[in-house]
């Protein structure tokens, strides 16, 4: 390193002792090796168990992929209440519950309900105690029933819609004052209903 001019003469530090302060993985073969043990002890303790959880079927995003089917993240509460399904006991048989999600039409939520169904017909819940059997678990030849650990399949998507002339119906119809007048009916839900229990009021009161 050079000096040149009327400049400071340099100060470099370069007894770090570096080799204290580096980090090594050498136990990451052994700490691996433990994960596995653990694991396969964890699961023969739990039993047999599906080896994925169940989620719903949803739509992709945006109308460019749209018309494809993938597993969401969580059933809606009222998909759960439609399957007979408790909220607390659906993650406890492998169900998943996304509070957040919302059920925007009656045909997605018909086919998640449809999902649920199908996983509970087939679902077996081996009780803890063989001799005391609790509420929801399976008894009898159900514990007998062969097994299959593997969700049931998403639905198949849309296939596409062939090319059709539009009808006299469909030109006139006018979707954003169709969506205006049930946003207002909506809206006004309350007052309307408020206006019509006062005025029975005071024509029963007019009668006496």
């Amino acid at each position: 390193m050079g000096f040149r001019h009327n400049n400071i003469l340099h100060a470099n530090h370069f007894r770090k002792d570096w080799q204290s302060r580096v980090r090594t993985w050498f136990d990451q073969p052994g700490r691996k090796l433990r994960r596995r043990t653990a694991r396969q002890a964890k699961a023969s303790v739990l039993g047999v168990r599906p080896l994925t959880l169940l989620r719903p079927a949803v739509r992709a995003q945006t109308v460019r992929y749209n018309r494809k089917v993938r597993e969401g993240r969580g059933f809606t509460f009222a998909e759960l209440k439609e399957a007979g399904v408790g909220r607390k006991e659906a993650r406890g048989v492998g169900i998943v519950v996304d509070h957040r999600r919302r059920n925007l039409s009656e045909e997605g939520k018909l086919i998640n309900v449809e999902r649920l169904k199908a996983y509970k017909e087939r679902l077996i819940v081996f009780p803890r105690n063989a001799k005391k059997p609790k509420h929801g678990d399976s008894t009898g030849d159900d514990l007998k029933a062969e097994t299959t650990r593997a969700a049931p399949a998403l639905p198949e998507a849309i296939p596409h819609e062939a090319p059709r002339k539009i009808t006299d119906e469909e030109r006139e119809f006018k979707a954003y004052r169709t969506l205006r007048d049930a946003r207002a009916t909506q809206r006004h839900a309350g007052a309307k209903k408020l206006r019509e229990t006062k005025k029975a009021e005071e024509e029963a009161a007019k009668k006496k």
